[in-house]
């Protein structure tokens, strides 16, 4: 059986990280991963491109049932010390939108320089675990033999993407040892809808993009809105699904920038000849302007001009076109997702060790923990 002060169990951001840290301590530590490769999830972030980290990391761009837990490890570690352990490795970075930055050199670079950083770390791969035991000492039993550590760490994820391995491994670990958690819930995901409002709404239409707010809970994004065939994806959407819960509605405002009621009584008066759809095509593709016009009113409106259609009517339609309110039949689940919500109850951890509070040298870190950061590097 071989013996180590840190056994790490998930060979992924998380661990790898946890992994140099504890080496560069003068702490001997194992990382056993089931898959054949290390990293597999940082080589698909940001379509292959790496979106690292943000400029803009705030206590509030995470997304947790206790909202203050994160707040002592991101004072800890920033977003400075990782664009800084970037550069010592001369990586370079660029800044997109909304302050995502993302590698120049691409997923592989990260990836290996993590591996550089923990060059003295023990990684087994293709590593089945059976069994976990404590007896002074955690001691794990796989397909790969035994292991022995005074400590041990999940670092396992959560369960989206499962094609690339991914499960609830962790949550598993937590049980046996008494520690309570937080369903896994599929976050950053596009939205599904019932055949009725595919029809209604968005038939046709798939590939349409647009800019617009949408709202749930409390919690509004200004981002890019795309349709599916399905439903409802893009930025916007995948932001807000984090905070989406089965049955609730969102509101979408499609003319962020303007009070269309007013905007559209004023044309009213200006341009009382024209189409209500034309007037919308100056904002809106056309094909997506006259299903608008002719879906979020009682009426079909599409063909009237504004002349046409009655005071109360056009301020109903514009109240509706910055407060479109959808209620989503559910998501594309974890098959798509890019993160999960839930995990490790927070108030089992350390907010500063994220060590056990029942259970000594057990520590749960990255997505494992009910702690999930917005799209965007965070």
């Amino acid at each position: 059986m071989k013996q180590y002060d840190v056994i790490i169990i998930g060979a992924g951001a998380a661990g790898l990280m946890c992994a140099a840290q504890a080496a560069k301590r003068g702490r001997s530590v194992a990382i056993l991963d089931k898959a054949s490769k290390a990293g597999k999830k940082i080589l698909i972030s940001g379509g292959g491109k790496c979106n690292f980290t943000n400029l803009f990391i705030e206590p509030e761009a995470y997304v947790s049932n206790n909202p203050h837990f994160c707040k002592s490890a991101l004072s800890r570690y920033t977003q400075w010390d990782f664009i800084a352990l970037l550069e010592s490795h001369h990586l370079s970075w660029t800044e997109k939108t909304l302050g995502q930055l993302f590698c120049d050199q691409k997923s592989g670079a990260v990836l290996r320089m993590l591996l550089d950083e923990g060059e003295q770390v023990d990684i087994i791969l293709a590593c089945e675990i059976g069994q976990i035991e404590f007896d002074s000492n955690y001691t794990i039993q796989s397909n790969q033999g035994g292991f022995k550590a005074e400590s041990l760490v999940v670092a396992t994820g959560g369960p989206s993407i499962p094609k690339m391995g991914a499960s609830d491994f962790g949550l598993q670990i937590a049980k046996q040892f008494g520690l309570k958690s937080v369903a896994f819930k599929p976050g950053l995901v596009p939205f599904t809808f019932h055949q009725y409002d595919i029809d209604k709404y968005f038939k046709d239409l798939s590939g349409l993009s647009l800019e617009a707010v949408v709202s749930c809970n409390h919690a509004n994004f200004r981002e890019q809105l795309l349709i599916t065939h399905r439903g409802l994806s893009g930025p916007a959407i995948l932001q807000i699904s984090s905070y989406w819960s089965k049955g609730d509605y969102i509101i979408i405002d499609l003319l962020p920038d303007l009070d269309a009621s007013e905007y559209l009584l004023n044309k009213q008066q200006q341009r009382g000849k024209a189409e209500l759809k034309t007037i919308l095509a100056e904002f809106f593709p056309k094909r997506l302007a006259e299903r608008l016009a002719n879906t979020l009113s009682a009426k079909a409106l599409a063909d009237m001009t504004l002349g046409e259609i009655k005071q109360h009517d056009l301020k109903a339609f514009g109240y509706c076109l910055n407060h479109w309110m959808l209620t989503p039949s559910g998501t594309e689940g974890l098959r798509t997702a890019e993160v999960c919500t839930g995990g490790i109850a927070t108030n089992e951890l350390s907010s500063k060790t994220l060590e056990s509070s029942k259970q000594p040298g057990l520590y749960f870190i990255g997505e494992t923990v009910d702690v999930t950061g917005w799209l965007g590097g965070y």
